[in-house]
């Protein structure tokens, strides 16, 4: 098809942490399913996960040099005017070549310069915010964007333009149901009459999460309870050698459904994924919010369900004190469980994507 008379042609801005990239490779593989004919190309950064995920999955990738404003005094920042700058001229020079209809943004600091040059050149601009306290990137885009789509109720009052504002979700692609528990933990290696602790500290791995559970092992055997650690990669090697029958330890899972079908009950960082996903399962969960993110934004995804009473939360400095008596407690609940269980789901948007795909279409057809 001449490009010129195709109409439906995505450029997606995401990137940096998969809890930027993947919502927007939830939307585009919607569109893409609504439209085959539609044209994607997604930009982000050299050297970070779009990088190798983006060519992975058959999508067309182009780079920019941009990065983050850090927090801290440091010699990046010196840096960051010259990388803005080079960055904007770069995204202008592919949206012009690109000319796509919509710009979505998934609210990496990438999207700044690549939407910012969208609109220049007249593409619509939709915002995707995953998190309950949005990002500088998103607030700033704000007055040139036509939708903004939030994963959290509150996250409304951080913005001016309500109506502009949209409570879809956070698009994720979930293939899967939960299967059976107790077959679930007899793949694992697991006693199946034993309640199960699933531990997640992300793909990286969480010092904090793994030194809590290797603290208590003990205690947690002693109560017949078992535990599946996912410590990440660099704590692996150090961790390993102490895994046995009741402490099973992963440095990254690739068979998520498994190990979710083990649970009985799921801590883990308050990711706006792990959120949406947890949601979606029916999973009861208690959060460690992340202390090293921006704006504490991980406290304030897991405080949305604690205030529901869809959730419970430790923060990260009360893990030693907080961490083994809050688990015993809930998971010999039964009742607890599955009032969590049940609330959590009320968080759940399943059809997420599909909905915002069709808002980045609509607004393809009304230029």
């Amino acid at each position: 098809m001449n490009r010129s008379n195709n109409i439906y042609r995505f450029v997606f801005a995401a990137g940096g942490t998969g809890g930027h990239l993947y919502p927007a490779v939830a939307v585009a593989a919607s569109i893409k399913k609504m439209k085959p004919e539609a044209e994607i190309l997604f930009v982000g950064t050299k050297h970070k996960l779009e990088s190798k995920v983006i060519p992975s999955l058959g999508y067309k990738f182009k780079s920019i040099v941009i990065s983050g404003f850090s927090r801290k005094i440091n010699l990046s920042n010196l840096l960051f005017p010259f990388k803005l700058i080079y960055g904007s001229l770069q995204s202008l020079i592919i949206n012009f070549s690109f000319k796509p209809k919509v710009a979505v943004g998934a609210g990496a600091y990438v999207a700044g310069p690549v939407l910012w040059s969208a609109s220049v050149l007249g593409s619509k601009l939709l915002l995707m915010e995953q998190n309950s306290f949005p990002g500088i990137t998103n607030r700033l885009l704000e007055k040139k964007a036509n939708e903004i789509h939030l994963s959290f109720e509150e996250s409304k009052k951080y913005f001016r333009m309500k109506e502009k504002l949209f409570v879809t979700g956070n698009p994720i692609r979930i293939d899967f149901e939960l299967s059976d528990k107790k077959s679930a933990k007899n793949k694992v290696g697991l006693d199946e009459n034993k309640k199960t602790l699933v531990v997640l500290g992300g793909s990286l791995g969480a010092k904090s999460l793994n030194d809590s559970v290797i603290n208590n092992i003990e205690k947690f055997q002693k109560e017949n309870i078992q535990v599946v650690l996912q410590c990440g990669k660099r704590y692996y090697n150090e961790l390993k050698s102490i895994e046995n029958s009741s402490l099973k330890i992963y440095d990254f899972i690739d068979d998520m459904p498994k190990i979710y079908s083990c649970a009985d009950l799921i801590v883990a960082r308050a990711g706006a994924t792990t959120i949406a996903e947890t949601a979606y399962l029916g999973l009861p969960v208690i959060f460690v919010p992340s202390p090293n993110v921006a704006e504490d934004h991980q406290y304030k995804n897991a405080k949305s369900l604690v205030d529901e009473n869809a959730a419970e939360v430790i923060k990260d400095n009360n893990l030693k004190e907080e961490f083994y008596v809050k688990i015993r407690s809930i998971i010999n609940d039964d009742n607890r469980l599955t009032e969590l269980a049940e609330n959590i789901k009320k968080f759940s948007k399943p059809d997420a994507a599909n909905e915002i795909a069709k808002r980045a279409i609509t607004l393809a057809e009304t230029i």
